[in-house]
C-alpha cells in the first residue's frame, strides 16, 4: 500500500475477527516500526506484545478493575473530554454521538454502552495487541519531548499494520490500570505504559468498522507567514 493511502485509509477498528495474526508477522510490523525518527536518535520505545493467555490476562484485569470500580490512574493522565477547551472537547462529543449513531447506541441506553465501553477493555476482542512502553527514567518535568518520539512509533505500527491487511485500534482504556495489569503480567515496575494498540483482521461486516471520524478542514489549523 502507498503511503499516502495508507494514511488516508487508516481508521480505528473496533472489532476483529477470531483469526490469529502470526508472530512473525507481528514481529515483522514492530521491526519496521522500530525506524522511526526519535529526538537524538533517543528510541525511548519498547513493545510488549499480547497473545493467548497473557491476552486473556490483560482483559481479567481490565473487566475486574473497571467492574470493581478501581480509579482510573495511567501512567500519563489525559484530561476526560469535559476538562478541555470548547472546541477540542466538541470533536471529542461529536465523535461519541457518531459512532453510537452508527453502531445503534441510543444515547440513554446505560446497559449497551457499559457494554460497549468493557468490549474496549478487553481491546475489542483483538487476537493480539501491542503496549508501547518506556522506561520512567527518560521522564522528567524538563523533558516531555520522548512523548512525541513514542507517538510517531505509534502511528509508524498502525500504518504499517495495513501492508499486511490488519487494522488496529490505538486505546489508552485498556492501560487504565497499570499498576494492575504491571502486577498481573509480571512487568518491571519501572516500565510505563504509555499507549495500547489493539490489532488483527479486521471484521468488516460490523458497522463500527466502517465509521470513519470527521476531520477538521485545512484553512482552520494553518497560518500561514511570508
Amino acid at each position: 500500500m502507498e503511503l499516502i493511502d495508507a494514511i488516508r485509509s487508516r481508521r480505528s477498528i473496533r472489532g476483529f475477527t477470531s483469526a490469529p495474526v502470526p508472530q512473525q508477522t507481528l514481529s515483522r510490523i514492530l521491526d519496521i516500526a522500530r525506524m522511526a525518527p526519535s529526538a537524538t536518535n533517543c528510541q525511548p520505545w519498547e513493545f510488549i506484545v499480547l497473545t493467548g493467555p497473557s491476552l486473556e490476562t490483560a482483559k481479567r484485569v481490565n473487566i475486574e478493575q473497571a467492574e470493581q470500580g478501581a480509579p482510573i490512574a495511567p501512567d500519563f493522565r489525559a484530561l476526560p473530554p469535559n476538562e478541555f477547551p470548547e472546541s477540542y472537547g466538541e470533536r471529542q462529543s461529536t465523535l461519541a454521538r457518531d459512532l453510537f449513531s452508527t453502531i445503534g447506541i441510543e444515547r440513554n441506553d446505560r446497559p449497551k454502552r457499559k457494554e460497549w465501553q468493557l468490549k474496549g477493555k478487553r481491546f475489542f476482542d483483538a487476537p493480539a495487541a501491542i503496549w508501547i512502553i518506556a522506561d520512567e527514567a527518560i521522564f522528567n518535568p524538563q523533558h516531555h519531548i520522548s512523548l512525541v518520539d513514542l507517538g510517531i512509533v505509534t502511528q509508524s505500527i498502525a500504518l504499517t499494520a495495513l501492508e499486511f491487511d490488519l487494522g488496529t485500534c490505538i486505546q489508552q482504556d485498556t492501560i487504565f490500570y497499570p499498576d494492575a495489569l504491571r502486577k498481573a503480567l509480571a512487568i518491571t515496575e519501572s516500565k510505563r505504559l504509555i499507549v495500547s494498540i489493539a490489532i488483527g483482521y479486521p471484521d468488516w461486516s460490523l458497522p463500527a468498522n466502517r465509521f470513519r471520524s470527521g476531520r477538521e478542514e485545512l484553512d482552520s489549523l494553518v497560518t500561514w507567514k511570508q
